[in-house]
């Protein structure tokens, strides 16, 4: 069931689907939670599902000029109180395993395990943060031409004819977003902090689903983070870039499915 509930006085939009232990999606930057109706679908015959339109995305409202990770997983806790939910597993992609990590460190109670979906514990370095700064400057001139571009580079090059339909539709899906919101999501991720003390501190087991070809987290990076956790399990990605959700829809699926089953 997709549905609109109010936190902080702003509307959160949800889906809640399924029953017995909760499984969170998270969605990735200038996404929102309909980039996991398939695995909610497949995973709601086994788990509730709760998937969230985090702030100023989809049909959530934005909360401030800045939503930093912390406060993002803050709203993510009270949706959970919300819903009566004590304890769950979390899955971000991307931004949303920024989310993930900083909802760890707030609340490692709360998890039975995470997953980080193309997402990584390091900060952004100086040079991360002047593309952040770069990004933010053509949003506020032109954010109808930063949304065109910014998709197809997500994908392996071998994969972007080969979902040009899926491509189009996140695009003007991304295109109804604020400008506003996506600047406050940029500001956010610019100024993260490392989340590596999490993974080296976490008592839970942690999914890491990586891309060969991924352009915006290079997999190396990543892997020696996986080493971090005392209990990891790793998804390597053969031709695969930052979108392993389509690219590999199956396989990825499949990860999720048993590392839930293993760790719940």
């Amino acid at each position: 069931m997709i549905r609109d509930i109010e936190l902080q006085g702003k509307k959160v939009h949800i889906s809640d689907s399924g029953k017995g232990s909760a499984i969170v999606l998270l969605h990735g930057f200038l996404e929102d939670l309909s980039m996991w109706d398939y695995f909610s679908a497949k995973l709601s015959a086994n788990y509730r599902v709760i998937a969230i339109d985090l702030p100023g995305f989809g049909g959530s409202e934005a909360l401030g000029k800045k939503h930093s990770m912390g406060n993002m997983a803050a709203l993510v806790d009270e949706v959970l109180e919300y819903l009566s939910i004590g304890k769950c597993m979390m899955i971000g992609h991307s931004m949303g395993g920024y989310v993930t990590l900083a909802f760890a460190a707030k609340y490692p109670d709360r998890l039975y395990g995470f997953g980080l979906f193309h997402s990584h514990a390091l900060a952004d370095s100086p040079e991360a943060k002047d593309n952040r700064d770069r990004a933010i400057a053509v949003v506020n001139s032109d954010h109808g031409k930063y949304i065109f571009n910014f998709f197809p580079e997500l994908f392996a090059e071998e994969n972007v004819d080969r979902f040009r339909d899926e491509i189009v539709a996140l695009q003007r899906k991304a295109a109804k977003t604020n400008p506003r919101s996506i600047i406050a999501a940029l500001a956010g991720m610019r100024d993260r902090s490392s989340s590596l003390n999490v993974l080296i501190n976490t008592k839970v087991r942690v999914l890491f689903i990586l891309g060969k070809k991924d352009s915006r987290i290079p997999f190396q990076v990543t892997l020696a983070q996986a080493a971090l956790p005392p209990l990891s399990e790793i998804l390597l990605l053969d031709n695969v870039g930052h979108m392993g959700f389509l690219e590999a829809q199956e396989t990825t699926l499949k990860a999720i499915e048993g590392f839930v089953k293993m760790t719940i």
